[in-house]
């Protein structure tokens, strides 16, 4: 060993003697760092003495030697070398009898910490290090020597290795990791750092930092786990009193660990808590600082989490881990930090609203329920108001989060009852659900469920599904109504919330406006262009309608006695009875179905879930049940039968599963029931089943339409299950049908459904498809030959009574001609169902022949024309339009069924039909028209093109009905590339939006809005100017003529007039249009207004001497002053816009958000000066004619230029004047809006003081509101001098106010008099002792001072 140690000490001497330059740096070679690990290893007293006695005769020290390890752990050419010389240092550290505080310095323990740094950088499996070739060199310029050759060969090696040496280094590197760190750990324990602050800092940072390198550079999780138990030890060892101020130790501990608890989801996250709640935790309840430093911990937590959503929902978790093992009296202490925190700035609010969720649903009892001493404010409440508080937040990020917090929140705490009752308090709802007068949870969703930020109505909605459990069935009706609307959103990520809040509420209660609102909102949706909503919407409608009505029809037996007194009996007691047959309001949700609005929805849904075979029997077996049983129950009372109806929509619904559940529908019960309803109609007419009951009217006729309405439900099922109908029945029950509808006095309803019966039993009872086409072929003929009788009899009994009435003065007696009446009024109701009959055999059969029937009509449809030839006779013509209205209508609605199936005769005949729409008196005629004329443009597209610019003038009908179905039609035909947006038809369109009807508006709102920005976004854009001269009826302007067919049409089509009320009709219309384009579509208009409108009126190509080119400037003007022209640049298409984060975005993001916006401004900025030209001259083109649109045009540029104040001399330059009267303009503006801002705020304070409610609570909140309205106002100077003003009038008023009226004056120390100088000056006392000056300063207002000055 002696041997070694002279070794060591000659290498020692020689490295020490290397100057430490830049080149070249004195570092101890491999093998000598070898030798001094193999003699401090024997840890013999007597070696290490002789050793350290030794170094003075080789001018080494301690110090030296320290000096050369901590060159060597820094420079050394590979990592492994650098922690060879670690180890070696700590063991020098260790060895016994070492001179410890001479050999340990902070210089070498900073190099000692870099060089572990350096181990983890490095990759396990990384190509091994070389020496740098600037080293050699030197080397070989040392004095020769063969002993000093073989040490510099070891100094020129010591950072080269072989492939295998690395290798084994590799393999040994892990273990030489865990050497250092339990060495450094004993080191720890001997040497205290509290000598060495910042020795103790850069230990605590770099076992900080070495985790997160850590997981790089250990694959193995065994390995990685025994490591962070060694760090744990080091930290562990760090946190005792030897090493400083446990306080100051521990803060520094948890800095350095919190970017790997902030960080991502990983093994150094986990250590970093686990070290913290278990370590620390346990520290803490030793030392006071420790505890201190933890409990601060969260906060610190707090200011460093990040803003993007999912790093601070990391942040939230592990705060939150902290927390929970923290005491109760320090976790109180943080819920109220956290509440504070929700009304700082906007990254605090948000985290402070994660932060309460996650509190209310991780820590145990927020409302106090499970104590055994009542709480009075639990912590759980405060924590409620602040997340609710947040729900009204500025920001629309933070008002999202908040209601989706609130809604996971609701959701948590209603699983347990005893959590409700304080949860409605806290909401502001009453028992039931009902809300409270002051406003509470059903105010809040009205405004959020309608809110401009798609989130926020996202998380209202889910906010609302959460709601429904609680809220007890009692829904608000605005908020009901809203969650119906959002089910047509445009996003489809809001109407699934809402279907979802709906639907939940639907399941959950089976109120009337409940189920009416779900069935008039979702089913609809069926036609949604999202696949994924279709398939929601018929799973919903399985679930809430369809098992539903299973559920009842099959638990309710087929009798039951009454549970009413006979004596009691009526009819609304025998539907109550009903109602508690079949609970979960199943008989109002049947009804709804059979709502107008609702069937077609209902159709479909039925269809596709037919088609996809998810109907079950069991409803076509509870929907006959359903039946049976009221007419059970009907007869089990001794009423009569033929006032009985079955419930509502239980018919019809069967009629539509029946479809495809055939085999469940009993063949006994439709023949039962088809001879129950056809007996009322055997004697020719239909007659109402209570014609002759003591019924009301109304209750009579609806019976008859009840009674109508069956029976067509009935055939439409036995229609379906005709295939499992037996033969015979089946053949009877067509040759009944077929006598019914030669009798010709079925209602029209009842028509149809008899017609496609007997077509479909003819194609069931034939043999073979040709035999069916006979059969109906040969009864189709049968019924068009008796109608044709029918007609051809009424007709010519009309020209004779027409005669015979003609040549009788006076008229005959009123006996006869009410006879003969009663008979022609039979005849024309018989002859209406045989043409209503013909319309729909030609449906039902295109094929079948006509040419018998045509000449007819076309003689029913042409009576009224008048002819020239005819007017000779003494016969005045007959005129069916007058007398027989009905007949007419039903002749026009028939021939065009006709053509529709006859090309050739729609090409003859479909001049006739635009003719007789122009000049219809008959709202009914002409709504039919418009059908068979949209009906034509799809068959017959090339022939009805011509005629679509006559089809538009019905937009401008007087009956809403028409332009309503004129509006839907047309669009429906542009949506389908039938009709194209070209000619006037864009332009006629636009006044819908400004039409009488709201419904209308609504519509065209959706179809400009949604529908055509998406197809045809550059319509609004390239019609905008032309819009503007149409709508005012302008053909002044020189490139404006013949844009409309007639004078009357383009007035017709014009909102004309200088009027307020015509004004804003246009303007209405031009904002719709401008929020169809994109930004440079904006600019390009504002380019396009001044170009065409502004330039045209300044060269005189648009007369503004006509009323007409007046409107057209003064448009002009307010649309370039409109905000909707400044063109944003977030504006885009709905899916880029409208669903917006919850969060601030990405920073990439924002900064293009911010590019696109300076380029916008610098380019409008640009439009603005080349313009300013053009309203100079045109402003002294105004002038020369005192013309009143003087002052519009100022005040365009006012509007325009006031984001320009600093640049308004450069840009008018060229008119001092108008400069000048800008300014002027300017001021005057700025000083009557602060008059008026003021004036306003102090009516507000003065109500809100005057009408003051006594509840405490809420006069702190008023104070409070009326005290921050007062600070807003004041922080402008303007505002606040005329804020002063107001107040000092307001006073004065009130006080001569209660001088006029006799009544006494109040003391002046009751009056809130404004605050003087001299009054402040001269002490408190002086208010009371001089108010004499409380006078005087009401007279002179201008002295007045602001509170603040005060």
């Amino acid at each position: 060993m002696e041997e070694t140690i002279a070794r060591i000490l000659t290498d020692l001497e020689e490295i020490n003697q290397i100057p430490n330059t830049q080149s070249q740096s004195p570092v101890i070679s491999r093998s000598t760092l070898l030798d001094l690990q193999s003699l401090l290893s024997t840890n013999d007293p007597d070696l290490l003495s002789q050793f350290f006695d030794d170094l003075p005769s080789k001018s080494l020290s301690p110090s030296s030697l320290t000096n050369l390890l901590s060159f060597t752990m820094d420079s050394a050419p590979s990592y492994h070398l650098s922690l060879l010389a670690s180890k070696v240092y700590l063991s020098l550290l260790l060895s016994p009898n070492s001179p410890v505080f001479t050999l340990f310095t902070p210089i070498s323990f900073l190099s000692l910490l870099r060089s572990l740094r350096r181990a983890f950088k490095n990759r396990p499996l990384a190509q091994p290090d070389e020496s740098p070739p600037s080293q050699a060199p030197p080397n070989r310029k040392r004095k020769g020597g063969g002993k000093g050759r073989g040490k510099r060969s070891n100094v020129r090696s010591s950072g080269v290795h072989s492939e295998g040496e690395s290798e084994e280094s590799d393999s040994l590197d892990i273990k030489d990791v865990f050497f250092v760190f339990e060495m450094l750990v004993s080191v720890l324990g001997l040497i205290h750092l509290d000598r060495f602050p910042d020795s103790l800092k850069s230990l605590i940072q770099t076992v900080g930092e070495i985790p997160l390198m850590a997981m790089e550079k250990f694959g193995n999780l065994g390995s990685f786990n025994r490591l962070m138990h060694l760090c744990s030890r080091v930290l562990s060892e760090v946190l005792r009193s030897e090493h400083g101020e446990m306080a100051n130790i521990a803060a520094e501990v948890l800095k350095a660990l919190s970017p790997l608890i902030l960080m991502v989801k990983s093994q150094a996250r986990s250590f970093a808590l686990g070290f913290v709640t278990d370590t620390m935790i346990e520290l803490g309840n030793e030392s006071d600082g420790v505890k201190k430093a933890v409990v601060s911990f969260p906060r610190y937590l707090a200011q460093k989490a990040p803003e993007k959503a999912e790093p601070r929902a990391l942040a939230v978790d592990s705060i939150m881990e902290v927390v929970k093992v923290m005491e109760f009296d320090d976790q109180m202490g943080y819920i109220e930090y956290v509440v504070k925190m929700t009304q700082g700035k906007a990254n605090f609010r948000l985290l402070g609203v994660d932060l309460i969720a996650m509190m209310l649903m991780s820590l145990t009892d927020p409302l106090g329920v499970d104590s055994d001493v009542e709480v009075r404010d639990p912590w759980g409440k405060r924590c409620l108001e602040a997340l609710i508080l947040r729900c009204s937040d500025l920001s629309a990020g933070i008002r999202a989060r908040a209601l989706s917090s609130l809604a996971q929140v609701v959701g948590f705490l209603s699983g347990d009852d005893r959590n409700k009752g304080i949860l409605k308090e806290v909401m502001g709802l009453g028992e039931g659900g009902k809300e409270r007068p002051e406003g509470g949870m059903n105010d809040l969703l009205r405004k959020r469920c309608t809110d401009e930020k798609a989130a926020v109505r996202k998380a209202a909605l889910l906010l609302v599904t959460k709601l429904t459990a609680l809220l007890g069935g009692s829904f608000d009706g605005v908020v009901l109504k809203t969650m119906g609307m959002a089910c047509s959103d445009p996003l489809v990520s809001i109407r699934k919330a809402a279907i979802s809040a709906l639907s939940e509420a639907f399941r959950t209660f089976s109120d009337e406006s409940v189920t009416t609102e779900w069935l008039h909102s979702v089913p609809r949706l069926i036609t949604d262009n999202e696949s994924s909503i279709q398939e929601e919407c018929e799973n919903l409608f399985l679930e809430l309608v369809l098992d539903r009505v299973s559920r009842a029809g099959s638990a309710c037996p087929t009798k039951k006695g009454s549970i009413l007194p006979d004596s009691n009996l009526t009819t609304k007691s025998l539907e109550r009875e009903m109602e508690l047959l079949f609970p979960e309001g199943v008989l109002g949700l049947l009804q709804g179905i059979c709502d107008g609005e609702v069937t077609p929805w209902v159709k479909k849904i039925c269809t596709s879930l037919g088609t996809k075979r998810r109907l079950k029997p069991k409803i076509a077996s509870a929907l006959q049940n359903i039946i049976r049983t009221s007419e059970s129950l009907w007869l089990s009372h001794s009423m009569p039968i033929e006032k009985w109806t079955a419930p509502a929509g239980a018919w019809f619904l069967l009629s539509e599963v029946s479809a495809y559940l055939s085999k469940a529908v009993d063949w006994e019960f439709l023949h039962h029931h088809w001879q129950l309803l056809d007996k009322h109609g055997a004697e020719g007419e239909f007659q109402s089943p209570l014609r002759q009951g003591n019924g009301d009217e109304e209750r009579m006729e609806s019976k008859s339409v009840a009674w109508a309405g069956d029976r067509v439900f009935l055939l439409q099922t036995i229609s379906n299950v005709s295939v499992e109908l037996p033969a015979e029945p089946a053949a009877d029950l067509a040759h009944n049908l077929l006598k019914r509808v030669e009798k010709f006095s079925m209602h029209s309803t009842e028509v149809n459904a008899h017609v496609k019966a007997l077509r479909t039993l003819c194609k069931r009872k034939a043999l073979n498809p040709k035999e069916a086409d006979q059969l109906v072929v040969k009864w189709m003929q049968q019924l068009l030959s008796k109608a044709c009788k029918i007609l051809e009899k009424y007709i010519s009994e009309s020209k004779e009574a027409n005669k015979s009435n003609c040549f009788f003065t006076p008229p005959r007696s009123g006996s006869r001609k009410g006879k003969q009446a009663t008979s022609a009024s039979r005849l024309l109701s018989k002859a209406v169902i045989a043409v209503y009959t013909v319309g729909s055999l030609v449906v039902v059969c295109p094929s079948a022949d006509v040419s018998t029937i045509v000449p007819l009509l076309y003689t029913v449809i042409t009576s009224g024309n008048a002819d020239p030839k005819l007017n000779k006779l003494p016969v005045p013509m007959v005129s069916l339009k007058q007398t027989a209205p009905s007949l007419y209508i039903q002749a026009w609605l028939t021939m065009g069924k006709i053509c529709l199936a006859d090309g050739k005769l729609a090409k003859s005949h479909i001049p006739l039909f635009v003719q007789e729409l122009e000049k219809s008196d008959c709202a009914a005629l002409r709504n039919n028209l418009v059908v068979m004329m949209t009906d034509f443009c799809v068959r017959y597209t090339a022939l009805v093109d011509c005629y679509i610019a006559k089809i538009t003038k019905c937009l401008r009908d007087p009956c809403e009905l028409v332009r309503r179905q004129t509006f839907i039609l047309l669009s429906r035909l542009l949506q389908r590339d039938y009709v194209k947006w070209r000619g006037v038809l864009f332009l006629r369109f636009l006044l819908c939006l400004v039409d009488e009807s709201e419904k209308i508006r609504q519509l065209a709102d959706f179809l400009f809005g949604n529908i055509l920005k998406a197809k045809a976004p550059l319509l609004a854009y390239n019609s905008f100017v032309e819009a503007i001269y149409v709508l005012n009826d302008c053909h002044a302007h020189n490139g404006h003529n013949n844009s409309m067919n007639s004078q009357t049409e383009s007035q017709l089509f014009s909102i004309r007039g200088n009027d307020d009320r015509s004004r804003s009709k246009r303007m209405s219309v031009y904002v719709c249009l401008l929020k169809q384009m994109a930004p440079e579509h904006l600019l390009a208009t504002f380019a396009k207004l001044c170009a065409e409108i502004l330039a045209a009126a300044s060269d005189g190509m648009l007369n503004i001497d006509d009323i007409t080119g007046q409107s057209v400037l003064q448009d002009a003007f307010q649309i370039l002053a409109c905000k909707e022209i400044r063109a944003s640049s977030n504006r885009g298409s709905a899916s880029e816009t409208a669903d917006v984060e919850e969060e601030g975005g990405d920073s990439s993001a924002s900064a293009a958000a911010a590019k696109g916006r300076a380029i916008t401004q610098a380019v409008r900025k640009g439009l603005i000066q080349n313009t300013i030209p053009i309203f100079i001259e045109l402003k002294r083109l105004l002038e020369s004619k005192n013309s009143p649109l003087t002052g519009s045009l100022m005040e365009c540029m006012r509007v325009l230029l006031k984001d320009y104040k600093n640049e308004i001399d450069d840009m008018l330059v060229a008119d001092k004047q108008l400069q000048k009267e800008l300014i002027y303009d300017m001021q005057k503006y700025e000083s009557a809006k602060a008059r008026t801002t003021a004036a306003e705020a102090v009516a507000t304070m003065q109500n809100q003081s005057g009408y003051q409610s006594p509840c405490l609570s809420k006069g702190a909140s008023g104070t409070h509101a009326k005290n921050k309205l007062s600070h807003k106002l004041q922080s402008n100077s303007k505002v606040a001098s005329a804020m002063a003003d107001a107040a000092a009038k307001a006073t004065a008023r009130s006080v001569l106010r209660e001088v006029n009226k006799g009544a006494m004056t109040p003391p002046l120390n009751s009056i809130s008099m404004p605050k003087l100088k001299s009054n402040q000056a001269g002490g408190s006392s002086a208010q009371n002792d001089r108010p004499l000056d409380v006078l005087e300063s009401l007279r002179r207002r201008q002295s007045f001072n602001s509170d603040d000055e005060n």
